[in-house]
């Protein structure tokens, strides 16, 4: 079940552009991005990231290049690792010719802090002449000077007039693979920018909540955001900013695509918060499910509910469900349809088993 016909939402169409083997904008399918944060230089050990990254589903991989020997690393990174790697970019525009001869898929430039018109051009004529996608990144804390002096603040009109400039740029010298971010740490400055940038182009928008903290609090953050986004039809490609492992962003992310029915991978779980009705331990079952579990890529509804008054009904809109039932008699369903009955203490082999046997014979 990917889209219930009820939270169908309307996308904008926009410009499709290409990241590597990677579609963006058009109807091509909302991407999940994380980015690394291990040294570049450290060949090896980037390369175990982005292959971590890519086990968790990410579709593009985003990669910083502080310096030359970090942009000189790509080529060997690259020729190891399935997903378009994006070049990071920032106040040395010779590190993104640097990184686009290097075989990046696409170069994510911030026009605040990359120097002059003159500078922006020759990354232009370095992403042509290798086949690049560029990403103007306009961020709130790094914003042009003459646009702090203009609008005293960061504020969305700052941040909607520096992708515009940027992308007359990028128009101007006959560049239009590319698609641009306008992010904050602040949710309605982020919000309120994306909207007015969506009102006024129809390139592709890279969503997000920059800096939006740990992983509790910055999945909370960036899911309001980029979920509000998303559900008025704004956004192409998505990245969670969070302070912690780079796998918890690539989860955290396709959890937001899952809970709007845009976009599912991996096992759906739907569960109560519990309470003295449940007859067998609902948080601890689902925290085990969730690990043992973590290896199924393709998606599937699974209903862990505590006792008989929603737990009929929800196993009624899941491939796999569990009702708490009294005296150890929990039942299970397949497909809303009662399949059995389930002490507590087998509940996790039980489970686990008929998930698997439910996405086998998907197949």
């Amino acid at each position: 079940m990917e889209v219930r016909p009820h939270r169908i939402i309307k996308r904008k169409i926009t410009n499709e552009i290409k990241v590597g083997n990677i579609k963006v904008g058009g109807s091509a399918p909302i991407s999940v991005q994380s980015m690394t944060n291990t040294l570049t230089t450290d060949i090896k050990g980037t390369i175990k990231q982005i292959h971590s990254l890519e086990e968790a589903g990410a579709d593009i991989v985003r990669v910083s290049c502080p310096d030359e020997e970090s942009t000189k690393a790509l080529k060997d990174i690259v020729k190891e690792v399935s997903a378009p790697i994006v070049a990071d970019i920032h106040f040395h525009y010779k590190r993104a010719i640097e990184a686009a001869e290097m075989g990046a898929s696409c170069l994510r430039i911030n026009p605040g802090n990359i120097g002059t018109n003159q500078r922006i051009l020759e990354v232009i004529k370095a992403a042509k002449n290798n086949d690049c996608s560029i990403r103007i990144g306009v961020n709130a804390g790094s914003l042009e000077k003459n646009l702090l002096e203009k609008y005293k603040e960061p504020c969305p009109e700052a941040l909607v007039e520096s992708a515009q400039h940027n992308i007359k740029l990028l128009e101007d010298n006959d560049f239009f693979n590319f698609k641009i971010s306008v992010k904050s740490s602040d949710i309605f400055l982020t919000v309120k920018a994306y909207r007015k940038l969506s009102e006024i182009c129809n390139y592709p928008l890279h969503l997000g909540v920059t800096e939006a903290g740990g992983l509790f609090t910055g999945s909370i953050k960036s899911s309001i955001g980029i979920g509000q986004l998303l559900m008025e039809g704004i956004g192409d490609t998505i990245r969670v900013s969070l302070s912690s492992d780079p796998v918890d962003e690539v989860k955290a992310g396709f959890e937001i695509l899952k809970s709007l029915g845009i976009r599912s991978r991996g096992v759906n779980i739907i569960s109560c918060p519990s309470c003295a009705r449940q007859a067998f331990p609902v948080i601890e079952t689902v925290k085990l499910l969730e690990k043992k579990l973590a290896h199924i890529k393709k998606p599937i509804n699974l209903s862990i509910i505590g006792c008989v008054v929603n737990g009929p009904g929800e196993a009624a809109q899941t491939e796999v469900g569990l009702t708490g039932g009294g005296q150890d008699n929990n039942l299970l369903y397949l497909s809303g349809i009662p399949h059995g009955k389930v002490a507590s203490s087998e509940i996790i082999d039980k489970v686990v088993k008929l998930v698997e046997e439910t996405i086998k014979n998907k197949n």
